[in-house]
């Protein structure tokens, strides 16, 4: 029994980034757990719902809000640390093993950093860490708690696309959605700013203010 960690929504403009770890034997898993992106979403629902059901598996998720994502002081790579960081403390065991999907260049300073976050509280401080790129893909308990993340990101975002009844939906949030670009210039059009969801330290609200800004000044 270990420890797996992943996160989803690192790239959107819109929504939080979630992380979660999960923390079982690969025996106990679904036999189809998989990296989330390779997985149907009727089928993520249904196991995001067996892991946290059943009582041989442990389930944390944690959640990085735009306003810490957008803060100057930070970056990707650091708030990914982090927000896995803080889904380990939840599932996590003193002497556990932990794997992680590597969210930087360097796998050994992602885990190196992973474990210096995960152990800041002292609520696991005797974790060890590992982390690779596409750790999704290859372990299934990683695999498990990708899947764990990209549910519960998914689940924010029909919320925050339910905020906004008067719109023709939000999107993906990712910023290659022509959905989610609509939505933003919309809203932008209609409020003078983008939306208390959006990431504005992200060029594409920085354009979709820019283009409002000089279609006033067309009107003008």
């Amino acid at each position: 029994m270990y420890v797996g960690v992943d996160e989803a929504g690192k790239g959107p403009v819109l929504g939080p980034m979630i992380a979660a770890a999960v923390r079982a034997d690969p025996e106990s898993l679904p036999a189809d757990v998989d990296d989330s992106k390779r997985v149907a979403p009727d089928r993520r629902r249904e196991i995001a719902a067996e892991l946290r059901a059943s009582d041989a598996v442990d389930v944390a998720v944690a959640t990085v809000e735009t306003a810490e994502i957008d803060a100057p002081d930070t970056d990707m790579n650091t708030l990914t640390v982090r927000g896995q960081a803080r889904a380990v403390r939840g599932a996590a065991r003193a002497g556990d093993r932990v794997v992680a999907d590597a969210g930087d260049t360097s796998e050994d300073r992602f885990a190196r950093r992973l474990r210096e976050f995960a152990t800041d509280t002292g609520t696991a401080e005797s974790v060890t860490v590992d982390a690779a790129h596409g750790a999704d893909e290859s372990d299934p308990v990683v695999g498990a708690a990708s899947v764990v993340a990209k549910v519960a990101r998914d689940a924010r975002m029909a919320a925050i696309d339910a905020a906004y009844p008067d719109y023709d939906g939000v999107g993906s949030g990712y910023p290659s959605d022509p959905t989610t670009r609509a939505f933003l210039r919309a809203y932008v059009a209609d409020h003078g700013d983008v939306p208390p969801h959006a990431r504005r330290s992200w060029s594409t609200c920085a354009d979709a203010l820019a283009a409002a800004e000089q279609s006033g000044l067309d009107e003008f």
